[in-house]
């Protein structure tokens, strides 16, 4: 009877991760589109959230920073803060990415909270690292970063380009600063 019932148990559980599986979202985000070659050691430190699509994950959330620094395994430590002015007080999180592939191409995991990862593609990234262009495995997530708070029109026009080119809905973006 007991081994009846573990049985049945494991059936279920790979029919429910059958099922996910099915069911989770895939990619649309095409290979060519991320960075490469990147270099994770000019992408740490401190960057600025000035525009990004809706998203439940940063509703109510306004001056969002993140700062990347290297764990000594080779995976990133990310630390996210951000001033919820619907509650009227500061947040934080912190979590670990780790490249999908070669930390030479811009594909990584993010996970706030292991064992779930999400999809971190850095799309574009200007010559000295100042500016990027992020996004998350569907069209729906899309981020654009400066190590201030401002960005140049120059590199402004260029992600909006390829953003639009990636078939992101560009007029649905919320500029934090500009």
């Amino acid at each position: 009877m007991k081994t009846k019932n573990t049985l049945i148990a494991v059936a279920a559980g790979a029919g429910m991760a059958g099922l996910i599986y099915a069911l989770w979202p895939k990619s649309k985000i095409p290979k060519d589109a991320i960075v490469e070659p990147f270099d994770k050691h000019k992408y740490l430190g401190l960057w600025n959230e000035i525009a990004r699509l809706p998203n439940r994950i940063e509703k109510n959330l306004k001056d969002l920073t993140e700062n990347y620094t290297l764990n000594d395994d080779g995976t990133i430590r990310v630390v996210t803060r951000a001033y919820n002015f619907d509650k009227n007080k500061p947040v934080e999180a912190m979590g670990t990415a780790k490249f999908t592939g070669p930390d030479t191409r811009g594909q990584l995991k993010v996970a706030y909270f292991v064992p779930v990862y999400l999809d971190y593609n850095v799309l574009d990234v200007d010559a000295k690292y100042n500016y990027a262009m992020v996004s998350g495995s569907r069209l729906d997530y899309l981020w654009i970063l400066s190590r201030e708070n401002t960005i140049p029109p120059e590199i402004r026009e260029r992600f909006l380009h390829k953003a639009a080119a990636l078939g992101f809905d560009i007029s649905k973006l919320e500029w934090m600063a500009w």
